[in-house]
């Protein structure tokens, strides 16, 4: 779908959007429309329940007095007070609902709105378009057989406003954002067969085009270093493991040469190991790599919108297979850090994999904080849903960064508890650590004081996304499946607090 702004004007084909308020009143663009159609519009309107609401619309087909054959009349409730994220559910759902109606060409018709709305003109327009590109995402690649009315039909859409060079300004940076999303999201939803540990790793290479330098480093060398957590989860796969080091420097001036790092856990399809998982569902595994994509995805924004930072991402990739080889339930693995890991549960792997990738960030760049992200546990699915991705952190500032992004972008986290109890939990008989609890309560929690232990004084933050990594159903802004979420919060929290 192409996106293009333009100065206001009626299409001559194709669908057109336009907006209502609380009541059903019209925006100046509707009730221009509403004129030139003779009333339809407000007619449409009084006919059905529509009331003005956020999420409503309502659709009038071929109306007369102008060429485009739909209009769809969107809520805005109170245009004074809609947001950058209410904004971008609006331009969300009038592409979904352009593509219900087979539209190919469409057009968003913008107002000059409330003066009483702190966003600009070009802002609104932008935010629009931004989540008009969001939830345009499918992956489509492995169907051959669709049939062409559940196909997505639009391939321009125009987005009419007054000042439309300052509105496709405004969008630039959101459309590079939205290229990093979409590659996440490309990224999880990926076939293991297609999708592991090399392949991975070659997909991250593909950032150097946009400046990014690319590490990726093989189990000899990971070896040397001493990574044996990392290595000892993928001990059992015929994929060798790697590890992807990624560096945009958009700020080689800056004071502070300490860069932001992003670690992820890539454990690009989990058995479970030895302590093999239940069949039911283990197909969703092959997503179990999102904490991954989501790094890899946020190198590519920042590098693709030339943020003015330095910033480094970490990806651990491995295999969690059974097999002759594999690790064993009462294994005792050497971490980088020295640490020594009694490995109770082959099933609790993504937190040996984050350990070596944590200590190894922390030890060669000294970051100015750590930010790691791994569908990591169950638990936290049963504390959040998959409606908030879990916060885990030492430092509080970093916290609140985080919280407040989360709110901003729609892709929201809650804070959970880290106490000295749950870090006794994890104390081993025969080594330094084990790699689960002693039973099934707080099982988040402990896990992220294991992954605690390999980042020393780092500000460090752990957003456990188990439950927000995919979803059954679409949003406003995602489709369904692989959501990408991630790359707009800690894009945003660069944008905000670390740039320049």
């Amino acid at each position: 779908m192409k996106i293009a702004f333009i100065e206001p004007v009626l299409p001559t084909r194709g669908a057109l959007a336009v907006g209502a308020g609380k009541g059903g009143k019209l925006s100046p663009p509707a009730a221009d429309l509403d004129k030139r159609t003779n009333g339809a519009i407000s007619r449409a309107i009084k006919a059905s329940r529509f009331k003005g609401g956020k999420g409503e619309h309502v659709d009038v087909l071929a109306p007369a007095g102008i060429r485009t054959n739909h209009v769809m009349v969107v809520g805005l409730d109170n245009p004074a007070k809609l947001t950058a994220a209410d904004f971008r559910a609006i331009g969300g759902r009038i592409v979904a609902n352009f593509n219900r109606v087979g539209a190919k060409d469409g057009m968003i018709l913008i107002g000059p709105g409330s003066a009483d709305n702190d966003l600009s003109l070009a802002e609104r327009a932008a935010q629009i378009a931004y989540g008009a590109r969001l939830r345009s995402y499918r992956f489509d690649k492995y169907r051959t057989k669709q049939k062409p009315e559940v196909k997505p039909t639009l391939v321009n859409l125009k987005i009419a406003v007054n000042g439309a060079a300052k509105a496709q300004r405004a969008f630039g940076s959101l459309d590079k954002v939205a290229d990093g999303v979409f590659l996440t999201r490309d990224l999880v939803s990926e076939p293991p067969n297609i999708l592991y540990p090399e392949t991975l790793a070659q997909q991250a290479r593909t950032l150097t085009k946009l400046g990014v330098k690319v590490e990726v480093l093989g189990e000899k060398k990971m070896a040397q270093l001493g990574m044996g957590a990392l290595l000892g989860v993928g001990q059992g796969s015929d994929r060798p493991s790697q590890m992807v080091v990624m560096q945009w420097n958009g700020n080689p001036k800056a004071r502070n040469k300490h860069p932001v790092a992003f670690i992820g856990k890539g454990v690009t399809f989990d058995t479970g190991g030895i302590s093999i998982k239940p069949s039911a569902n283990m197909h969703d595994m092959k997503w179990d790599m999102g904490g991954s994509g989501v790094v890899i995805g946020l190198m590519k924004a920042l590098a693709g919108r030339k943020a003015k930072v330095n910033a480094v991402g970490v990806v651990g990739l491995v295999e969690n297979m059974p097999g002759g080889n594999a690790q064993r339930p009462g294994d005792i693995v050497t971490t980088m850090s020295g640490t020594t890991v009694e490995v109770l549960n082959t099933d609790a792997e993504g937190r040996l994999v984050l350990a070596d990738a944590l200590w190894y960030c922390q030890d060669r760049f000294k970051p100015r904080f750590m930010i790691d992200l791994a569908t990591l546990t169950g638990a936290i699915i049963v504390s959040l849903g998959h409606e908030y991705a879990g916060l885990f952190a030492n430092d509080d500032k970093l916290a609140g960064q985080l919280l407040a992004a989360g709110e901003e972008e729609v892709e929201p986290v809650w804070r959970m508890p880290l106490c000295e109890s749950f870090d006794k939990d994890i104390n081993s008989d025969v080594a330094d650590i084990k790699n689960i609890g002693s039973g099934r309560g707080a099982g988040s929690s402990t896990a992220a004081h294991f992954l605690q232990r390999f980042v020393n004084d780092v500000p460090w933050a752990h957003l456990d996304i188990a439950g927000v990594t995919w979803s059954k159903k679409p949003s406003p802004v995602a489709p369904g499946g692989g959501t990408g979420y991630g790359v707009r919060l800690l894009d945003r929290l660069v944008r905000d607090h670390y740039e320049g």
